[in-house]
C-alpha cells in the first residue's frame, strides 16, 4: 500500500503534484470513521469483483456528508486476493 497526498496550499489544480506520504492523520468522529470503514469495505468488494476494470472511487461520491472534506480516493494497486 502507498499513500499519496496533495497539499492544500492554494495553488491551481494544474500546479498541484501528488507526493508520497509517510504518515497521514484522520481527525474524525467515531461516526465518520465508521462511514469511512464502510466505504473502504465496499470499495474492496467492488475492486475484487471488477478486477482490472476497477479505476478509482471517491469517498464523497459514496458517503453523504463528506462533500466539504479533503478528497479521499481509493485506487487499485494490484489484483491480489488479499
Amino acid at each position: 500500500m502507498k499513500i499519496h497526498g496533495y497539499s492544500g496550499e492554494g495553488r491551481s489544480s494544474g500546479e498541484i503534484q501528488p507526493k508520497e506520504m509517510a504518515e497521514i492523520s484522520l481527525v474524525a468522529t467515531p461516526a465518520e470513521l465508521r462511514r469511512i470503514a464502510n466505504f473502504l469495505n465496499k470499495a474492496a468488494d467492488t475492486m475484487q469483483r471488477m478486477g482490472a476494470n476497477y479505476g478509482h472511487e471517491h469517498l464523497s461520491d459514496r458517503q453523504p456528508g463528506f462533500d466539504d472534506s479533503p478528497h479521499f480516493v481509493v485506487i487499485a494497486s494490484g489484483l491480489a486476493d488479499d
